[in-house]
């Protein structure tokens, strides 16, 4: 198997399992009457699971190496705070299809202009006729799903 079907297929489930989350931690916020609860939750199985596998690959040697890091990286963890949590209170309000047709709309965009812009280091891809023509087409299939 090709690199690049390894990491479309990684992605492929990564994406399965988003609005899969959407639902359980939804499910669990209702159960307990604390969607905040169900988010605390949610952050300590997936710390134990992210430290089972930094000790199982040796990235435990690098961390010494955050110190240095700019501090602005760090807003990714404020960032997956505010999708989980904004998730698990809309998602029983609006629909996990229609919590998630945004959010994939919000990704369309936002990918397409770190790829234009290369922000934060990510590889340059500028944002031609075709390419904004596909998200285009993407972002209409996204919502032809939620008409239904």
């Amino acid at each position: 198997m090709s690199a690049t079907t390894t990491y479309a297929s990684v992605m492929l489930a990564a994406g399965i399992g988003i609005p899969v989350l959407a639902a359980l931690n939804a499910a669990l916020g209702q159960r307990l009457g604390a969607p905040v609860a169900a988010g605390t939750i949610l952050f300590c199985v997936a710390l134990l699971c992210t430290v089972v596998v930094l000790l199982l690959t040796g990235g435990a040697t690098h961390l010494h190496k955050a110190a240095d890091a700019p501090k602005h990286l760090f807003l990714a963890g404020v960032l997956v705070a505010f999708y989980v949590l904004s998730i698990t209170f809309v998602a029983p309000k609006f629909g996990v299809g229609n919590a998630v047709f945004f959010v994939l709309l919000g990704q369309l965009i936002s990918a397409a202009a770190i790829d234009h812009f290369g922000l934060f280091g990510a590889q340059i891809s500028p944002l031609s006729l075709t390419r904004a023509g596909g998200i285009g087409l993407m972002a209409a299939g996204v919502w032809l799903t939620q008409q239904a």
